[in-house]
Order: structure tokens, then sequence, then C-alpha cells
């Protein structure tokens, strides 16, 4: 909860100073680049993280990374003060709020969509364009293939999980059928 806390005053600096420009995405994308790294290599995020090494130690570290990805002057200061105020290991926690926030100005929502076969294009389309109806904002949506749910679909928008999988309406008829005996 702290952390989340902390997590989000961050994202909230970093995005009020990305604001100036009106380049949310492009400076989204350098800290998802940044935190892949440390995704991808475990014990970097583990040095990084350890209060034992100094921290020129962990910032020649970054700033030789940052070199090599080559991310604007802004990005590379802002994940140097992470390293600096040790916050550098809740960097996965700022970059997910820091999307919440760019989505929010942008005006988009990230939709995920679980079907038991393959969408064909035009029924994708026309889900898009439902979705959008239904939000009011630009839907990137992410559509996964889950072979559980025997058929139907099942959308998730935000907080909002609209289940009309065949699965969930059989359980909801034997509930119904148990009432009744």
């Amino acid at each position: 909860m702290i952390s989340s806390n902390i997590a989000k005053r961050y994202a909230r600096a970093f995005f009020e100073i990305v604001g100036e420009e009106k380049r949310y995405e492009e400076y989204y994308g350098e800290l998802v680049r940044f935190s892949d790294v440390l995704r991808e290599n475990k014990s970097l995020g583990e040095f990084l993280a350890n209060p034992i090494f100094a921290q020129s130690d962990k910032k020649a570290v970054v700033e030789s990374i940052l070199e090599k990805i080559s991310v604007s002057t802004l990005t590379a200061n802002f994940l140097k003060l992470l390293v600096d105020k040790r916050r550098i290991d809740i960097l996965s926690d700022i970059e997910g709020c820091y999307r919440e926030l760019m989505d929010d100005a942008l005006k988009k929502v990230r939709v995920t969509v679980k079907t038991a076969f393959p969408l064909t294009g035009e029924l994708s389309n026309r889900l898009q364009t439902g979705l959008e109806g239904l939000t009011g904002r630009t839907v990137e949506m992410t559509v996964l293939e889950d072979s559980a749910l025997l058929g139907g679909i099942v959308v998730r928008v935000g907080d909002t999980l609209y289940d009309g999988s065949i699965r969930t309406q059989l359980n909801n008829i034997r509930n119904l059928l148990g009432e009744e005996l």
C-alpha cells in the first residue's frame, strides 16, 4: 500500500513534467524499455534494489544501460532520480501508475477479451466499435484465447467484467434450477 502511494506520486510527478511536451506515449515507451531490461535481468534488478551496493555504482550501471537503450534526457534524469532516492525497485509500479494517468489523459481504455475461439477481423472490429461506444474512449483491445470457456466471450474493461461465457450462463441456470427445487 505504501509503495503504491509512493509509486503514484513519482508517476504523477513524471507525468506532469512530461505533460508540458504532450508526448506521453513516447516517454511511457522509454520507461517500458528500461523496465523490460530490469525484468529480463533479475540480477540487475536485485543489484539496483540492494542497499549494500554504493549509490554511485548503481548510478554508473544505470547510466551505461541508458546509453545503450537511448532514452531522452528527461527519462534518464527521472530514472537516475529513482536510483538516488532508492526507489528504482518500484519502477514497474510507477510504470503502471503512469500508464493509467496517460490513458486517462488520452481518453484511452485497455480492454482484455477472452474467447474460446479466434475472432475474425470483422467481429473484432465490431466488438472494438461497440466497446468504444460503451466506454466513450478509444479502446486498445487485447484478445486472448481460452479453451476453458467452451464458448461465448469475457470482456474486462478496467475493473468491470462482462461475462458472456457459456460456462457462466450454465452456472447461472444451475443456480436457478437449484433454487427452484
